[in-house]
């Protein structure tokens, strides 16, 4: 299972439909999403007019797509509000820039124009070793999934208003709603900054509320 397998059972199933991704890139998960309400934020696009215009013929929903080129602090302070003044999310996939700060701003500002009922998917949560889990400055080569995983502690442990956990997949899907959470943690931002991932390994089931691929579809109600 990955994040678009989560997406689009959410859709199918759940009828969420308003859909904003972060981090859209070459639009390999953005294209495919059958949704009338798409807004893609990136700060570089790797696809051009031509690339959009063809995706349009293969899924026609990609027709009243709307993409904002730019950082996506830039997109939460300029043009949020307008965006979703008719409309709010109902689903959002956060793929942008790897690391513990970012990562939250985009949640909470997400969470700000949030539909009560929608979901928040972060990919990148669960990083499988130590070059993979750290700041950008600090990756070399291979993988790297960033400190995420820090971003989930955080939500974790300073949001009582949300439930959060991560699944085990695609490097870690970590899921947000607006619910009473089953478990909570209580690390400071202080805290979780000096958290290493030798820490993270003994204790990863615990911190990332980390569970099984098929607790997504009991999670939600849905059916495989």
């Amino acid at each position: 299972m990955n994040r678009l397998d989560v997406i689009q059972a959410l859709m199918r199933q759940k009828k969420l439909k308003n859909y904003l991704e972060i981090g859209v890139e070459n639009g390999h998960i953005f294209f495919r999403i059958k949704s009338t309400f798409k807004i893609a934020v990136d700060p570089t696009f790797i696809f051009d007019i031509t690339r959009r215009l063809g995706k349009v013929i293969i899924n026609p929903y990609n027709l009243n797509n709307q993409y904002f080129e730019k950082t996506s602090d830039e997109f939460f302070e300029r043009d949020a509000q307008q965006a979703f003044s008719a409309r709010k999310i109902q689903l959002a996939l956060i793929d942008g820039m790897h690391e513990y700060r970012f990562a939250l701003r985009d949640v909470e500002n997400t969470l700000r124009y949030m539909d009560d009922d929608g979901v928040i998917i972060m990919h990148d949560c669960n990083p499988q070793t130590v070059g993979a889990a750290g700041r950008f400055d600090d990756w070399e080569t291979g993988e790297w999934n960033g400190d995420v995983w820090r971003t989930i502690i955080h939500l974790r442990s300073q949001r009582p208003d949300l439930n959060v956990f991560v699944l085990d997949c695609d490097q870690g899907l970590g899921i947000v709603t607006r619910q009473k959470p089953e478990s909570a943690l209580d690390f400071t931002p202080s805290q979780i900054d000096a958290l290493t991932y030798d820490e993270l390994v003994l204790n990863r089931k615990k911190w990332l509320n980390l569970k099984p691929e098929a607790y997504f579809y009991d999670h939600f109600g849905l059916s495989k």
